[in-house]
């Protein structure tokens, strides 16, 4: 039961802490209310134009795609280590060990293989390739 005293101990610090500070700075910021602030930009810009842009959405795929395989990237290097590990006191098989990564490494290439066939990692189209999809039934 001690251990839970310790553990809201930790939660109430961590809350305490960012309202505290929150308070803090609200009681002793300077209140200068301008029309200027209520302003789309305040770095002193006028804006222009509206504020909705519409964005091409392969950014969003691209920057997807780039969060799913960094993630593998950084899940595949403690595997490593232990993997190394388990081998050397073999205590694991190869296949019990290599197996989960290779079946993890499987699923995301299959994943990326359904992007690519679906067009998510491709950039830009040439002329031939759009009128190819259009031909299409």
């Amino acid at each position: 039961m001690n251990q839970w005293i310790a553990v809201g101990a930790l939660a109430f610090v961590g809350i305490l802490i960012p309202v505290g500070m929150i308070t803090v700075s609200y009681l002793l910021r300077p209140s200068v209310p301008e029309t200027s602030k209520r302003a789309t930009y305040e770095s002193g810009e006028v804006p222009t134009g509206g504020t909705r842009i519409r964005f091409n959405i392969q950014y969003y795929m691209v920057a997807l795609l780039f969060v799913v395989f960094d993630i593998e990237a950084v899940l595949l290097f403690p595997w490593a280590v232990v993997y190394g590990d388990a081998l050397a006191a073999e205590e694991y098989g190869l296949l019990e060990a290599l197996g989960p990564m290779l079946l993890f490494v499987g699923i995301l290439l299959v994943g990326l293989a359904w992007a690519w066939r679906n067009g998510a990692v491709q950039w830009a189209q040439s002329p031939r390739q759009v009128e190819s999809q259009r031909n299409r039934p």
